[in-house]
């Protein structure tokens, strides 16, 4: 692997574990201040719209600006946004940082910086990325969601060391990790950058913008259609869903729902590595549809658990094989698209997987009106719809036979 590559990942496993540290806290944040819901809901909804917003943007103008001063860039605002925050900031700067997409209401993001890492490590050769190109990605997700499980666990601390849940200041923690993040990204050679030699078809059609994508745009945009629908039934069964539907019907506490998601996120790590073995013997698409779709007939049966415990099995199980189409998604996505246009093409596709996300919340809840495990049941159904609408594509596209 690549000096560049090992920068990069050492500095989103740096990113992970502040978003991972301040994913969690920010929640008790708004609570703690009595935002009302709908206060809430709005500066969550910004966080999702300006993650979507600002990964469009980087595809837009990073190739002809540079990726490298963009990322720069980017963790320079990581370390502004948590600083702002930390003065105890209004209602109204709240919701400008949010829109700004430099935090995530996840442990691990999907925003302009994993636009731009998921570009500059398509660079890597077959030594480091594997036969199918996943190998780098499997290792950039598995340090992610470790780092991110780390941060989680320490946003215990703040409480442990006698601070408000209402406290601006352990957001804090995110200024030296943007400067560190920064200082890695100033190191990265110009072989991160866009080849300027592409053709028109290429470099020239992804400086122009994600408007403009070339003669990848109509795989760009199937694409994008499909990890939106995966995205949207993933919506509707969030952790924090899960956290509810386990704490509603089995009664479950608090300390046990932490080590269940803290397990789940260790197994997360373990599959993400593994998955790009699998590609590089079986092909992306066939890796990504035969651990995702048993892993969504799982997710269905979590609805059926006559106890806890059964539940708790179905889950765990589901959650080693979900997580494994994530490397080879970012990999797929490098190589269906001229090389020139990969920016473009992971921004687009990337913010289509957010642009959907506030809507499963709303969704999930009118489903439990119904039948409170029905989300687990539909999103399902939802999610496997994908996962064979993807191999039917990939098969009329030639693509892993």
């Amino acid at each position: 692997m690549s000096a560049d590559a090992r920068r990069i990942i050492a500095a989103q496993g740096l990113r992970a574990a502040g978003y991972g540290f301040t994913a969690v806290l920010l929640g008790a944040l708004l609570a703690a201040r009595d935002y009302s819901p709908l206060r809430a809901g709005v500066v969550l909804g910004a966080l999702v719209a300006g993650t979507a917003a600002a990964s469009l943007l980087v595809g837009a103008v990073a190739d002809r600006v540079g990726r490298r001063r963009c990322y720069v860039a980017l963790y320079l605002g990581v370390a502004a946004a948590g600083a702002v925050v930390a003065t105890d900031a209004s209602f109204w700067v709240l919701l400008v940082v949010a829109l700004s997409g430099l935090l995530s209401t996840d442990v691990v993001d999907n925003g302009p910086a994993t636009t731009l890492e998921q570009t500059m490590l398509a660079g890597e050769d077959k030594a480091a990325a594997g036969k199918a190109g996943a190998r780098v990605y499997g290792l950039y997700n598995a340090v992610a969601s470790l780092c991110g499980a780390a941060g989680a666990l320490a946003a215990t601390l703040p409480g442990t060391l006698g601070a408000s849940a209402a406290a601006g200041w352990p957001f804090l923690v995110l200024a030296p990790i943007g400067l560190a993040g920064a200082a890695l990204a100033t190191r990265l050679t110009t072989r991160v950058e866009a080849d300027r030699g592409e053709t028109p078809t290429g470099a020239a059609a992804a400086a122009r913008g994600w408007t403009r994508l070339g003669s990848s745009r109509v795989r760009v945009r199937r694409l994008a259609t499909l990890f939106a629908v995966d995205a949207a039934g993933g919506g509707l069964v969030t952790a924090s869903f899960l956290a509810y539907y386990f704490s509603q019907r089995y009664d479950v506490s608090v300390g046990t729902l932490g080590l269940l998601f803290f397990t789940t996120s260790l197994l997360q790590a373990a599959s993400v590595w593994i998955a790009p073995r699998l590609a590089d013997r079986f092909g992306l698409v066939p890796t990504m549809v035969g651990t995702h779709l048993p892993s969504n007939v799982l997710l269905a049966s979590v609805a059926f658990a006559p106890t806890f415990g059964v539940a708790v099995v179905l889950l765990l199980a589901r959650t080693s094989l979900s997580q494994m189409d994530v490397p080879t998604r970012q990999a797929l996505v490098m190589q269906v698209v001229e090389p020139g246009e990969r920016t473009a093409a992971a921004a687009v596709t990337n913010a289509a997987r957010y642009t959907v996300r506030p809507l499963g919340p709303l969704v999930g809840g009118a489903l439990q009106q119904v039948s409170l495990g029905l989300p687990l049941l539909v999103a399902g159904v939802v999610k496997g719809a994908y996962d064979l609408a993807l191999w039917r594509w990939a098969r009329h596209m030639s693509i892993d036979p």
